[in-house]
């Protein structure tokens, strides 16, 4: 009689959960929450490549910035404030949000030979350095995203020898804080950094050697403050003159 009373516990499992056909997952189906949009565009009409614009030098501790943490990038603790781009003189530069002109080559500012800064109304400001020319705007001129602002420059004003557009994001209006880019300007940082010219990489601190190594997890940067990346034991190691 077993056989039969399994047979029968079987059958009434069945008729109380009736079979239900299974389809294979939809690849294409989001799983997960559409992410934010970030706020800003990238400062350039065109799309990047090798006759239009790259990124160089990201935001953050380069190995670049470390070795000039105590000169060049003194004044923004030691990182990489900014991202590079590397482009022809003269390219148009686009504003990557609407707001508002708050300063107009203000060399304190560094980013020479001139500079531009917006004012956003979500907080944020957008800098402009190594332009061209002066920018033909004005404190208090209102611009809209995507509107051509300035153009290419070279900070050492020859056009030859390393022309770029060095880009910041700060808070308004103070302009006391530096945040990282990546994280709010739209666009396929991944990539960006594959086909640019950013092949040094992210200094590592062998106390803690995976901070600080990604794009996207770089530290704010406040202004005249102490130093973040003055590390005891860096890699690559600090070259010295013998």
């Amino acid at each position: 009689m077993r056989p039969f009373v399994l047979i029968v516990i079987g059958a009434s499992i069945r008729s109380a959960f009736p079979a239900v056909a299974l389809s294979p997952p939809d690849p294409f189906q989001r799983t997960d929450s559409a992410p934010e949009q970030r706020p800003f565009g990238l400062p350039f009409a065109e799309p990047p490549g090798p006759d239009t614009w790259l990124m160089v030098q990201p935001y953050g501790n380069t190995i670049g910035a470390f070795r000039q943490r105590k000169t060049t990038y003194r004044a923004g603790q030691g990182l990489h404030f900014g991202i590079d781009f590397a482009a022809r003189c003269g390219t148009p530069v686009v504003a990557i949000g609407d707001g508002m002109v708050s300063e107009v080559d203000a060399l304190f500012h560094g980013a020479a030979p001139h500079n531009l800064m917006i004012d956003h109304p979500n907080g944020y400001a957008s800098f402009y350095g190594h332009l061209l020319e002066r920018p033909p705007l004005s404190p208090g001129q209102p611009v809209r995203r995507g509107q051509v602002i300035g153009k290419v420059g070279d900070p050492d004003g020859t056009c030859r020898s390393r022309p770029h557009l060095h880009l910041e994001i700060r808070d308004a209006p103070a302009h006391r804080r530096a945040y990282n880019p990546v994280l709010l300007i739209e666009a396929d940082w991944d990539s960006l950094a594959l086909i640019g010219g950013f092949s040094r990489g992210f200094q590592k601190d062998l106390a803690d050697p995976r901070r600080w190594q990604f794009l996207d997890d770089q530290p704010e940067v406040v202004f005249g403050g102490p130093l973040l990346n003055d590390f005891a034991n860096p890699w690559p190691p600090e070259w010295r003159e013998p």
